[in-house]
């Protein structure tokens, strides 16, 4: 089964795609772009962003 995808774009001095590997096969992945990829790519992601937040509140609980 596929999802839609919308990774959003990162600053200027990062790339404009994301790699995502699963079971030894990888996707480049644009960002900015809607794009249609297997379920478990799309669960990789969100799981990638679930943690990317988890880390963002830790370091901004820790400022403080």
């Amino acid at each position: 089964m596929k999802k839609t995808v919308l990774l959003h774009r990162g600053r200027k001095n990062e790339e404009n795609f994301q790699i995502v590997s699963v079971n030894g096969r990888s996707w480049k992945i644009m960002k900015g772009v809607e794009v249609q990829v297997p379920d478990y790519v799309a669960e990789v992601l969100e799981n990638a962003q679930m943690m990317a937040d988890t880390a963002r509140r830790y370091v901004d609980r820790m400022a403080n």
